[in-house]
C-alpha cells in the first residue's frame, strides 16, 4: 500500500509543479510580447518578423546588444544640420528623468531646445541612431574652457550631455559614446579629460571611477540644485586611459 501512496503523491507533486511552470512560463511570454511590440514600435521596422526581435529582446534582457536586421544596429556619427534639436532634448529629458526623480537635477533633465542647441554648438555633437529613432548623443571638446578655481589642469579636455535612452541601457552603447569622446578628445589634442557629475549620483560616480577616472575635486553649478565631484582621466594618444 506504501508504495501506491508514494507514487500518487509523487504524481501529485509534478502535476502541481507543472502548472506553475507552465503559469511562469506564460507570463514570461506575455512580457516579452509586450517588449517586442515595443520594440517594434522604437525601431520602426514593420518589415522585421516577429520572431527575430523576440530572439533580440531575449538576447537584450540577457544584458546583450540587440542586432535584428539591415537597419537595427546603431550608427554613430556628428550632428548635422537637419538633425532635431528638439528631438536631441527630448532623449536628454528621458536619459536624466531618473536622476530627476530622485532629486538629483540635472541640467540636462530640463533644458530648453535653446539650451541644448547652445551646448552643442560648443563642441562637436555627435548622435546614436537605430534606423530613424535617435538613442544616443554625446558632445565633446578639447581644450575645454573652466571658470576660475574649477579643478581642471590646463587643457583638458571634456564631454557633456552623454545620455543613452533608457530603452537601450545595457547595451554597451554608453561605453560605446563615452570611448568615442576620449579618441575625440586626444586626436583633439588633449592628454586627460575632466567632466563632473553628481556626488549623490553613486552608480554613476562608480561607472565612471571603474573606467579609470579618479576624483580631483568639486564644484557648484548654478542650474543644478547638487555639490558636483570632478573627475580626471589620463589618456594616451589614441584615446585609450592609461
Amino acid at each position: 500500500m506504501k508504495p501506491i501512496v508514494e507514487a500518487i503523491a509523487i504524481f501529485l507533486l509534478h502535476d502541481v509543479l507543472g502548472n506553475v511552470l507552465s503559469t511562469l512560463l506564460i507570463a514570461l511570454a506575455g512580457w516579452l510580447l509586450r517588449r517586442v511590440a515595443r520594440q517594434h514600435r522604437s525601431l520602426n521596422m514593420p518589415h522585421v518578423g516577429i520572431w527575430p526581435t523576440l530572439i533580440a529582446v531575449t538576447l537584450r534582457s540577457a544584458g546583450k546588444p540587440i542586432s535584428v536586421g539591415p537597419r537595427a544596429h546603431v550608427v554613430v556619427r556628428r550632428f548635422v544640420d537637419g538633425d532635431s534639436v528638439e528631438e536631441l532634448t527630448d532623449l536628454l529629458h528621458r536619459a536624466y528623468a531618473d536622476h530627476a526623480a530622485a532629486g538629483r537635477v540635472f541640467f540636462a533633465s530640463y533644458q530648453s531646445a535653446r539650451d541644448t542647441a547652445h551646448r552643442l554648438g560648443n563642441g562637436e555633437c555627435w548622435v546614436a541612431l537605430r534606423g530613424k529613432a535617435l538613442v544616443g548623443t554625446v558632445t565633446v571638446m578639447a581644450p575645454y574652457g573652466v571658470p576660475e578655481g574649477y579643478p581642471a589642469p590646463a587643457g583638458a579636455g571634456s564631454f557633456w550631455q552623454l545620455a543613452v535612452d533608457p530603452e537601450y541601457r545595457g547595451t554597451g552603447l554608453g561605453q560605446r559614446l563615452l570611448a568615442l569622446a576620449e579618441e575625440r578628445i586626444a586626436a583633439l589634442g588633449s592628454a586627460q579629460v575632466v567632466i563632473d557629475t553628481s556626488a549623490e549620483a553613486v552608480d554613476l560616480v562608480g561607472w565612471y571611477r571603474r573606467r579609470g577616472y579618479v576624483p580631483v575635486g568639486s564644484w557648484r553649478w548654478g542650474v543644478t540644485n547638487y555639490e558636483s565631484v570632478v573627475l580626471l582621466k589620463e589618456l594616451t594618444p589614441d584615446g585609450r586611459g592609461r
